[in-house]
């Protein structure tokens, strides 16, 4: 096949120590984690990451607290894909982590067997940098886009399957190259990852035509929850513990919900909440980056990007959403200023 690159990718001068780093593990045991509850750029991430570590010779296996989302899991392929508890070995492997902003987030069952965090590849504003070297890209539209320069630039082997996860990361990442992160460099990369075998129309069927009945009716229940504040400048959707009982959705279906409140004439911030008896998890979106989604959700122990973020907090639901709506205030409130 012809290679159609245009010339190099990464405009980081971090560029050929991350390679040099990468080539040293060959011939060593890896682990490749992500952050829970995984999204296309993670799974992208982790499955191309793991793959040309792989192929230069390194005993590599990706590793996330929860499985790969059912929408995703045609873009894996044959790369050793484990939960926690599947890899005997995990406490001695080196640990990469990517396209997580914190060590928290790796999830509880990940951190109690990892050894410490070697390195971290990521492009959250947000990120804590955890690990004893950190590669943060917060320019970059994803993950997998940091990934994808670094392979092309650098000349590590892409087959077809690693191709199409970076391709997945970079579209899912970019709202299907909607978000003001979306540059031209991400079409130059996603041309040059055509031209190694990613494949646009599989990746938007399984993961936009392959809906279950299961998530129509989520997203049915998250509609009808809809509350609007601020005169209709914040949107925010709820879904109960009984949602999932009585629509038989899994946690997994939530992914994307929150767009809906986003997109709504006049909504300046969108929120998804997913109440528990004792807890809250929270996903965030903007319209305007300026907003800085990822401070708001700091305030309640998250993180993420400028205009998508998302939390977890142990609080109840009664005690905070009156927190989220004075925290949403003063979001909107400096913005005016």
């Amino acid at each position: 096949m012809q290679d159609n690159r245009t010339g190099t990718h990464c405009t980081s001068s971090d560029g050929p120590r991350l390679a040099a780093k990468l080539r040293s593990y060959a011939g060593t045991r890896v682990v490749v984690v992500g952050h829970v509850r995984p999204d296309g750029d993670c799974i992208g991430a982790q499955v191309a990451l793991t793959r040309v570590l792989r192929a230069i010779g390194a005993d590599a296996v990706a590793v996330n607290e929860h499985t790969v989302p059912r929408t995703q899991k045609g873009f894996v392929g044959d790369t050793p894909f484990f939960q926690p508890k599947d890899v005997a070995d995990l406490e001695s492997r080196t640990v990469i982590s990517v396209d997580c902003a914190s060590f928290k987030r790796l999830g509880e069952a990940v951190r109690a067997r990892i050894a410490p965090v070697s390195l971290n590849i990521d492009h959250h504003i947000s990120n804590e940098r955890f690990a004893a070297e950190n590669f943060i890209y917060a320019k970059a539209c994803a993950t997998s886009e940091v990934l994808a320069c670094l392979f092309l630039d650098h000349g590590f082997p892409v087959d077809a399957v690693t191709a199409q996860a970076l391709y997945v990361g970079i579209a899912t990442d970019t709202g299907q190259f909607k978000f003001a992160s979306t540059t031209a460099h991400s079409f130059e990369l996603c041309c040059d990852l055509m031209a190694r075998g990613a494949d646009p129309a599989a990746a938007a069927r399984d993961l936009y035509e392959n809906e279950s009945v299961a998530k129509i009716r989520l997203l049915t229940a998250f509609l009808q929850s809809l509350r609007f504040e601020f005169g209709g400048a914040a949107c925010i959707g709820i879904l109960p513990e009984a949602a999932f009982d009585s629509t038989g959705a899994s946690r997994e279906d939530v992914e994307g919900l929150v767009d809906y409140a986003r997109d709504i004439e006049g909504v300046r911030i969108g929120a998804c909440l997913e109440f528990h008896p004792h807890s809250v998890k929270g996903s965030l979106r903007a319209k305007d980056a300026a907003l800085r989604v990822d401070l708001l959700a700091a305030k309640f122990g998250g993180g993420g990007h400028a205009a998508a973020a998302g939390f977890n907090c142990e609080m109840t639901p009664e005690t905070f959403y009156p927190a989220l709506i004075e925290a949403i205030g003063e979001t909107l409130a400096a913005a005016r200023r």
